[in-house]
This record gives structure tokens, sequence and C-alpha cells, in this order.
């Protein structure tokens, strides 16, 4: 058995589950898909969050643990824990604990899904 624990974030978001959406652009949103992409979008329209984002894509294995962002970010551990909370609980990012370590990873396809959706 693996030393690895995968903690599940929460399952893919409907909104984004598939391979494919109907683009923001050419069908209305239901009340449960706006309100989906509300939650995505909050979680994303913060400063920080999408320098996170952008850092553990960017990161080597497009994956970081709270270690490695606190420097480059100048923020505490709980606060940039804080924010990849909210990432997570978003279905941005997953998690993965190792020993007393969590690692963050970016939800394939998730941001892919996004774009597909908003740009049409």
């Amino acid at each position: 058995m693996s030393a690895a624990v995968t903690i599940a974030s929460r399952p893919e978001l409907p909104l984004l589950a598939g391979e494919c959406c109907t683009p923001l652009l050419r069908e209305p949103l239901t009340a449960e898909q706006a309100a989906d992409l509300a939650r995505i979008l909050k979680a994303l329209a913060d400063p920080t969050r999408l320098r996170l984002v952008s850092m553990v894509a960017a990161h080597e294995g497009r994956e970081a643990c709270v270690c490695d962002l606190t420097e480059p970010l100048g923020l505490t551990q709980p606060t940039i824990s804080h924010h990849l909370k909210i990432l997570m609980d978003a279905g941005i990012f997953t998690r993965d604990k190792r020993g007393k370590w969590a690692y963050y990873a970016l939800v394939p396809r998730a941001l892919n899904a996004l774009a597909a959706i908003i740009g049409g």
C-alpha cells in the first residue's frame, strides 16, 4: 500500500464534469449551473488564489506543498492553507496527504472546462 493517502476534496463539480460543456454564449445557464459557476469564479476572483493556481501549475510535477508557497507569496502557512482550501472546495485543486505534508495539484481539465464554458 502506498504511503500517500489521498484526501478527496469534493467530487468534480457537475458543471465541469464530462468532456465538454455548453458554452455560456450559446445556451442560457440553469440556476444550478449559474450557482456552480459563480462559486468557481468567486474562488478565482482573488489575486492570491490566482497566483496560487499559476504557481502550482508551473511547479515541478504540477503540484506543490504549502511549504513551497509561503516564501514566494510572502504569506503565512495558515493564510495560504485557507486560500488552498477555498480552491479545493471549488473543485480546482486536489489534496494529497504525505506524512505531515499536504500537496496540492490542479484538477485535470478543471480550468479547460471552465474556459470552454465561458469562451464558447
